[in-house]
Parts: structure tokens; sequence; C-alpha cells
């Protein structure tokens, strides 16, 4: 009996040192990081909820400086949320590969403009870059203002009540995406409203099985209970896309809008030539790419599923901590009134595009909401060759995670950085700060391209609402207990309560 159990501690020991002192484990774990477990590594320090993991892996930022790793065989990865790391890996195209962590949502997305790489990625962002050239951004502007009128309405029918201000942006971003890039305008809110559900469920569903090893492997995955949850989901996501898509070719066919005009060399210049002539919507350029045998049907799914996502729920999330920042500093939120007041009077008239650009204290308003509550608060990029971070080597074959709350919050580069304080981009103040402290749409060749869309969204959504109503606190700083998710999600509801100005 000994010589077996001697046997087993062994075999235990020898499989601890081939999965935990291999080259690449033991380049990796000169990093400071979790606390490492006998053969199984870093793994059970993700093993939790996700209210509490979000909490730990802040709290392990704060511990560390700037960078900090993760290993547990085969998964290994390095995370840093220090400026300097930061633009190594997103200035240049050469490490512009999305991590094995983007996987789980490749039955989703597919193969878009987020998930994509190599020719591929860029062939993708060369159609798609004109319909956000800020010339073209002007066409979207009547459907935002539109949308923006109607939330106004609906909220003056819950004025001195406390509201969950989440589904009020959510369901004002997701038409609001849809009329404008799309093109499309939604005729059933219970669509609409099972895209949204099914989005809900699907978050936490992936987050589980990115904690999950064994979930990993797709045949048990669909063989679980979160499988038929998540393929259940998938469906209706991709059915509401889908349809959206039809819609906007139904309408292209019987309006007669021709995309063949005398141009010789139909190519990527063709394209944006088009954009720019006709002002027309992101879904036309992906049909007129489609009729030019540069995108297939699937393409074109891809595109506004990736883009029908992170163009509403992100935008639905940074509303909402906006506004209840606002809400919970009466002063600030006094300061942009007056600014509205300044440019508009006593009239009732809607935001002009002029209008959104003489609105600078929103703008530094909503770009600090976007610095203490990014929508998006990490990403990761492969590492296909080593590369030096923080003087340490990191291998190849692992996954870079870019902690943007983390960076976001730094002390070193914002003082007192819990505090909400819009003059923290007052142009002499960023000017004193690294270029890569502040990414909340990523930064360098990847980064996001609907950002000036989304920020013409936000303005003149909060415009609308400051105009109209006053906000008062219920839900504070101190009440948010975020959870891992595929955004900023708060694990509660976010309530506000409005009165009519």
């Amino acid at each position: 009996m000994i010589y077996y159990l001697i046997l087993i501690c062994v075999a235990l020991i020898i499989i601890h040192i081939l999965l935990n002192y291999n080259q690449k484990a033991i380049m990796l774990r000169k990093i400071p990081g979790f606390k490492d477990t006998f053969i199984i590594g870093n793994v059970l320090e993700i093993c939790l909820p996700p209210v509490q993991l979000f909490s730990s892996v802040r709290q392990l930022a704060k511990e560390k400086n700037g960078i900090y790793r993760f290993w547990s065989f085969p998964i290994a990865s390095v995370n840093i949320y220090n400026p300097e790391d930061i633009e190594v890996i997103l200035s240049s195209m050469k490490y512009h590969e999305k991590s094995h962590a983007y996987e789980f949502l490749k039955p989703w997305l597919r193969d878009g403009l987020l998930l994509s790489s190599g020719s591929k990625w860029q062939k993708r962002r060369k159609i798609l870059t004109p319909a956000f050239h800020f010339n073209i951004l002007g066409r979207y502007h009547a459907s935002i203002v539109e949308n923006t009128m109607r939330l106004v309405a609906k909220l003056d029918k819950a004025v001195g009540i406390s509201v969950d201000i989440i589904p009020f942006m959510s369901d004002c971003t997701l038409n609001s995406i849809c009329e404008s890039i799309m093109g499309t305008k939604l005729k059933d809110d219970t669509l609409g409203k099972s895209y949204k559900n099914a989005i809900y469920e699907l978050g936490p569903v992936l987050v589980k099985r990115f904690i999950t090893p064994h979930l990993y492997i797709d045949f048990i995955f669909k063989l679980s209970t979160l499988g038929k949850i998540h393929k259940k989901a998938l469906g209706i996501i991709h059915n509401f896309t889908r349809r959206i898509i039809n819609d906007r070719k139904k309408y292209v066919t019987e309006n007669g809008i021709n995309f063949f005009e005398a141009v010789e060399g139909r190519d990527d210049e063709y394209i944006m030539m088009y954009a720019k002539k006709k002002r027309t919507a992101m879904l036309d350029l992906l049909i007129l790419a489609q009729q030019e045998g540069l995108i297939n049907t699937i393409g074109i799914e891809e595109e506004v599923d990736t883009f029908m996502f992170e163009g509403h729920d992100t935008t639905a999330a940074g509303l909402s901590y906006c506004l209840m920042l606002l809400a919970n500093h009466p002063y600030i939120q006094d300061k942009v009134f007056i600014e509205q007041r300044e440019i508009f009077g006593d009239t009732k008239r809607t935001a002009t595009l002029k209008d959104l650009n003489a609105m600078h204290y929103l703008d530094r308003c909503i770009k600090e909401s976007f610095r203490l509550y990014p929508p998006v608060p990490f990403i990761s990029r492969w590492m296909n060759e080593s590369v030096k971070l923080s003087n340490y080597t990191v291998p190849a074959g692992t996954s870079c995670n870019i902690h943007i709350y983390d960076l976001h919050r730094n002390e070193l580069l914002y003082p007192n950085p819990s505090l909400f304080d819009p003059d923290r981009f007052l142009p002499e103040n960023v000017a004193k700060r690294h270029h890569y402290a502040y990414i909340p749409f990523s930064a360098g060749p990847r980064n996001c391209i609907g950002q000036k869309f989304a920020m013409m969204v936000m303005k003149s959504i909060v415009s609308g609402i400051i105009r109209n109503f006053e906000l008062h606190p219920v839900t504070t700083c101190s009440d948010l207990r975020f959870q891992i998710d595929l955004i900023l999600r708060n694990s509660e509801p976010v309530y506000i309560k409005f009165t009519k100005r």
C-alpha cells in the first residue's frame, strides 16, 4: 500500500514539474501573479462567481505594479494596465491578432471586424471605414434626434419615480443603430426585446465557459445546459440580424437604388467615393460590397452581428453610468445644464451637429464617465512572438489582457481616481498624460471604428435628457457591484429619479 502511495506521489510530482516547470512556464512564472496551486497552477483563482471574480481581479491589480500573470497549463496570460506596456501592444499591427479568449465569441460574431485578422480584417476595415467618416455621420443625425425625442417622451411618463435606466438606454441605442447605420426601422418592439434578452443571457454563459476549463471542449459544452441556452440565444440573435439585412435589401430593391454607377474599376476606392457621394448607411456599403464580389452573405451577417452588439450594448452601458454620475453630482449636472442653456436658450428646438460640437463641457463629462466606467473593461491580444513588458520577457503563445478599467484608475495617471472630475479632460490636462493612458475605444490601428458615432449618440441623448429633466440619485457609485461579463455590467439595476425642469 505504501509502495503505491509513493508511486502516486512521484507521478504527481513529475506531472507538476512537466506542467509548471517547462521553459514557457518558467519564463511566465517570473512575473508576479496569482497564488500557485500544486499541478493546477492558478485556475482556482478564477473559479469564482462573476461579481466576486471582478472584485478579486481589481484587488490583485492594486497589489501589483501594472503587470501580473496567470498560468494553468496550457493557458498562459499576462495582464497589463500601464500605458507603456499597452503602447507596445496596441501601437502597431505586430500584435493585432485577438487572443483565444475571443474564440468563444466565434459562434456569434464569427469572423467580423472584431475577431478577424490579417488581410481579411484589412479588407473589411476598408469597406466599412467610409460609413463612419465625419462627413457621413451627419446622415445618421436625424434618426438619433428622433430616437432621443422618443426617449424623452418615455421618461416623461416616469417622472417622480425611481426607474431602472438601463432598459431605457438599451431601447434607444438599439433603435438608433438600426435606423441610422443599418437604415432599417424596427417595426416590432417585441423583436428588439427578444434580441436584447438573448444578449443578456449569452453574457453569463460565455463567462461561465471561460472560467470552467472542461467547457472549453466544444463537444462537452454543447451537451451541457449552458450549451443549450447558448444555442437558443444565438438563434434569436442571428434571426434578428438576418431580418435587419433582408429588410434593407428589400428596401434597396423596391426603391430602385442602383449601386452600379458609371465608374471604372469598382474597388475599395470606388466604395469610398460612393459613400461620400451618397452618404450611405453602413449596411448599404456591405450590400454594395456583395454586389461587387468583395463580401458574401455570411460576411454581411458577421459585420451586422458585430456592429449591432458593439454599437448598442456598449453605448447603452456608457449612457447609464454617465447619467448615474450626473445624478450623483448635482453641481456638475448644473454646469451641463448651463451649457445647454447657452447653446439653446429657452427654445425647444432639436440639436444640430453644430450644437453637439459646441457641447465642450458635456464632452468632458462623457469622457470622464468612460474613464471611470469603460463599457469595454478589457481587451485581449495574442502574442505570436515573445515581447518585453515591464522588463519581463513574455513568451510567445501567451495572451495579453489589457485591463482598461484598472488603467483608467491608476493613481499615478489620475490622482484621486474614484473622483468624478470632467476637468481631467481639459486640453492642458490631457496633454500631460501618456497617449495610452485613456483608451475606452482601444487605440492604435485596431481602435473602435465607431467611436465618433458613439459620442454623437451619447451627446444627443444626454443633452436631450438634461434639457428636459433634473436627475436625482438613487443608485450611488458605492452601490455598484460589477460582474465579469461581455461589457461592464452591474449585477443590479441602475436606478435614477427624474423630475421635470
